[in-house]
């Protein structure tokens, strides 16, 4: 069965799985990230996503492979550019990856309009479908943070200038829809008022925010905004960075899992899908009772539930072998009973949110 399409915007049907690429060139080789390519694409997936400053953990040596990787194999395999749907993503500030702007330092008009060229050379490409902001201008609590400190705010790029330059790139045509990733509901409100209020602006279609079994916080504030906003979830780490297939509970999972491979290397990650902390293992194991109750695989439980939101559009995952892609793969066509749920809800309101 091939995997089902959702209408995303105007002229923009993506399918409800989307292969995220952060792993190819840094766990993946070409040849493997090709194969992963092949695999998907011939299983119904046309909706692939990257970002300027993939794979991870971030470093300057890798840094625009995942795009490289993706933008060679369309070319390579000869595939039509409108049966593929591409997202990319250009980095916000950081201070830490200074081969990337600097910084990068902001997002300005220059820095926005240089990312995207970039990112259109090493995906080989004259247009990119769905080009989002990775996080924002601003501080925000991010990567498993949850509570806002007013003293760490710095002085940010203005939102209108960001949207000025994300008009004109959609006026040249080398960027169709724009969306938001890793937002907040006051940066997704003031982005639609921003657009709202100048004539012409694009409009916000997509939010790609963390959303699993172990993080349901779309699911206050910013399920109210996008329901109203028609905004669509794009939900990332379905599986909670693989915790949710269960493979860590056996024996402390494979060496070559990231949680294992990249241990003190990759911050954003550990901060968030911590194995350390009581909560996220209680949690998961409750989760993983579950599925074995009802004769379901651990990822099927775990995407399914993604894929069964109203507001959720397409599920971005990963996988760095064929066996994971194909788990997923079998996952979205799976319906969880009202029992299955229940049973979901109450260990959520026992644990909640353990990897916010």
């Amino acid at each position: 069965m091939s995997v089902p399409l959702f209408n995303l915007a105007p002229n923009l049907t993506v399918s409800r799985l989307c292969l995220g690429t952060m792993t190819f060139g840094e766990q993946n080789s070409m040849i493997e990230s090709f194969q992963l390519l092949d695999k998907a694409f011939n299983s119904g997936i046309n909706f692939f996503d990257s970002a300027e400053m993939y794979p991870v953990p971030q470093r300057a040596d890798t840094q625009g492979r995942s795009e490289e990787y993706l933008g060679r194999w369309i070319k390579d395999r000869g595939i039509s550019r409108d049966r593929i749907v591409l997202a990319t993503k250009v980095a916000g500030p950081s201070g830490q990856m200074t081969w990337i702007r600097g910084g990068p330092e902001c997002l300005d008009g220059k820095n926005i309009t240089e990312a995207i060229d970039n990112s259109l050379t090493r995906l080989q490409t004259d247009y990119i479908d769905l080009y989002q902001i990775h996080w924002p201008d601003r501080y925000v609590p991010m990567f498993g943070e949850t509570e806002y400190d007013p003293a760490r705010q710095y002085c940010s790029s203005p939102i209108e200038d960001q949207l000025h330059a994300l008009s004109k790139a959609i006026d040249a045509g080398k960027i169709r829809y724009i969306g938001l990733s890793n937002e907040t509901p006051y940066g997704l409100m003031k982005f639609l008022q921003a657009a709202d209020r100048a004539k012409g602006r694009p409009m916000i279609v997509s939010l790609q925010n963390s959303y699993s079994l172990l993080c349901r916080t779309f699911d206050s504030a910013l399920a109210e905004c996008c329901h109203h906003e028609s905004v669509f979830l794009l939900a990332y780490s379905p599986l909670a960075m693989g915790i949710l297939s269960g493979k860590y509970f056996s024996d402390g999972g494979p060496t070559d899992a990231r949680l294992n491979l990249f241990k003190g290397r990759y911050s954003e990650g550990e901060s968030r899908y911590n194995l350390s902390k009581a909560t996220v293992t209680a949690a998961t194991r409750e989760y993983l009772l579950i599925a074995n109750k009802y004769g379901l695989h651990p990822v099927s439980l775990a995407i399914a539930f993604v894929l069964m939101h109203p507001l959720v559009a397409s599920a971005v995952f990963g996988a760095t072998k064929m066996w994971q892609l194909q788990e997923v793969l079998n996952a979205c066509h799976v319906e969880l009973s009202a029992e299955v749920i229940a049973e979901v809800n109450k260990v959520h309101s026992m644990f909640t949110n353990p990897c916010p």
